[in-house]
């Protein structure tokens, strides 16, 4: 294999606004060969994307290459202006980035943004241009491509957005293509299959491929080499297979023993079942009876969830999993009733939620909690963390403001955050950090139920780890039940007594998570479960042997 991209000793630096430098890459050197993936893995923080944004000429304004050299098919590009780049960014060096939902313009039509990458380097004149636009949508994947060039992104499905952009990568063949966290927003389901067609696309030409990710299982499925970077630094590179069979550094092993996976005993087994609260046929803290939601748009009906039942027992935790679309928020705002059902009943702790007031609902509103799924935006940036837990009891008139600072205190200590992370600010924590501030808002007025909505999706997988472990011990201490909600079925092993598989707003199975692990009886949850990262070997078996 000959040599495509090189970086020697790339140092990367952002200036602040008082001029002071922070060094986001510290010496990295790495190369790609032509026709090779190459998987750069590292937590947020670890330098991957300012890495891969200085190898394609993207650095923003505020950043720049401090050290070390870019080189490109044997030439030096490390300075180059930003009008070189431009000749070599879409026709050589291809670039997909990592949220299809700000990456495109949302008042253009997505055929006019295909054009953009097509003319400018003479794949396309202005009589070619739409079939070419259309060829290239559709060698993308994408269905009805005439009517998909028509459309504005906000139209379009996530996976939908993420082929437009994979599309727009690829469409003058270019020699090298960088993948910056491309799937990393989308179901298990579509990840799989945009990254097996990105997979082919790039076989077919020969294209090699950098690609960003923090998901090990992701870089095991799909690439030939990886590099590990912690702290601005490379830590471990090597063969795919020699990294995850025998990592040296300890840094990777963390990693991988972070990542969830089938094979791993499920976090929740330290809890011997027959011991576990809500046995003895006592009653269900929540249950969902046959509940139906439709929304009216214009003169139709979208019904987004149909016909589900759920039972959560005291002291478990139930996980609803199933793909985007599938109705799993709806059921979510259900079951805290803050939309009612079409038809159905929600009852908690054995009270029809259904058909109450705001007024009754109000004190039953302390006994069940949410926790979202994002943690950058559900904390108010104005406020300080002691007064982000402190809000429902100042809601429900608990105490004075005292009273409330020592409350906060005390849960900071039981999601085991430094004390003095009272007086900061959302802006100053990391994303962990501020995913355990909402637990412990959720906590403060001791509930016994918490609805989890993708608490986790938007983490790495270290700091996941750390949070689903905060979850099962404060599930022992404090006797909560859960209704876990995920798109990831390697999560919800670790922490599910029970598991609903939701398509389509509809359950089509449910049961023992061991029973649906171990035996899955419904085809789409064993494609579920084959479209887990980190599972290729055993995909391969089962369509080779189907």
């Amino acid at each position: 294999m000959s040599e495509l991209l090189r970086l020697e000793g790339l140092r990367v630096g952002y200036t602040s606004g008082t001029g002071t430098v922070t060094e986001a890459v510290r010496g990295l050197d790495l190369r790609v060969n032509r026709g090779e993936v190459v998987a750069l893995v590292g937590e947020s923080g670890s330098g991957k994307s300012s890495s891969a944004h200085a190898a394609g000429g993207l650095l923003s304004p505020s950043a720049r290459v401090t050290g070390g050299r870019i080189l490109f098919a044997g030439q030096d590009v490390t300075h180059w202006p930003e009008r070189a780049w431009r000749s070599l960014r879409g026709a050589e060096i291809g670039f997909v980035p990592q949220d299809p939902g700000v990456s495109l313009n949302p008042v253009r039509r997505v055929g006019s943004q295909v054009a953009d990458a097509l003319l400018p380097h003479g794949h396309a004149t202005r009589r070619t241009v739409r079939a070419r636009v259309e060829a290239v949508l559709e060698q993308a994947g994408l269905p009805d491509p005439r009517d998909c060039a028509r459309r504005y992104p906000h139209e379009l499905s996530g996976g939908m957005r993420q082929r437009v952009l994979i599309g727009i990568a690829l469409a003058c063949v270019p020699r090298l293509l960088i993948a910056d966290e491309p799937t990393s927003a989308l179901d298990v389901t579509v990840q799989r299959r945009i990254l097996d067609h990105l997979g082919r696309l790039t076989a077919a030409e020969g294209t090699a491929v950098l690609l960003i990710t923090h998901d090990l299982g992701v870089a095991a499925d799909r690439a030939d080499r990886i590099v590990v970077m912690r702290d601005g630094r490379a830590v471990e590179e090597g063969p795919t297979r020699s990294i995850l069979d025998s990592p040296r550094d300890p840094y990777t092993r963390r990693l991988l023993d972070a990542v969830p996976t089938l094979g791993a005993p499920p976090l929740i087994t330290s809890v011997p079942v027959a011991d576990a609260p809500g046995k003895d046929g006592a009653a269900p803290l929540l249950e969902l009876r046959s509940v139906t939601k439709e929304f009216r748009r214009g003169s139709g009906v979208t019904t987004a969830v149909r016909g589900v039942d759920l039972v959560v027992p005291r002291g478990r935790t139930v996980g609803l999993v199933g793909e985007s679309g599938s109705g799993k928020s709806t059921i979510a705002r259900m079951a805290l009733r803050l939309t009612a059902p079409t038809s159905g009943r929600v009852l908690f702790d054995g009270i029809d939620l259904t058909g109450l007031s705001r007024r009754e609902l109000r004190p039953l509103r302390r006994r069940f909690q949410p926790v979202y799924q994002n943690p950058f935006s559900s904390l108010d940036p104005r406020l300080s963390v002691g007064e982000i837990i402190g809000e429902p009891l100042d809601a429900f008139g608990e105490g004075d403001r005292a009273a409330r600072r020592r409350r906060a205190a005390e849960l900071l200590d039981q999601v085991a955050l430094p004390a003095e992370t009272i007086d900061r600010r959302p802006a100053e924590l990391s994303g962990g950090q501020r995913q355990r501030v909402a637990i412990a808002r959720a906590l403060a007025l001791r509930p016994e139920l918490i609805v989890l909505d993708e608490p986790v999706s938007a983490l790495d997988v270290s700091v996941q780890d750390q949070i689903l472990r905060l979850l099962v011990d404060l599930q022992a201490e404090l006797g909560l039940s859960y209704l876990f909600i995920s798109h990831d079925l390697a999560v919800i092993r670790q922490v599910a007594h029970e598991v609903v598989i939701l398509r389509a707003g509809t359950v089509v199975e449910s049961g023992p998570a061991a029973e649906i692990y171990d035996n899955p009886r419904h085809e789409y949850t064993k494609e579920f479960l084959m479209a887990i990262p980190g599972h290729a070997p055993a995909r391969a078996q089962a369509e080779a042997g189907g």
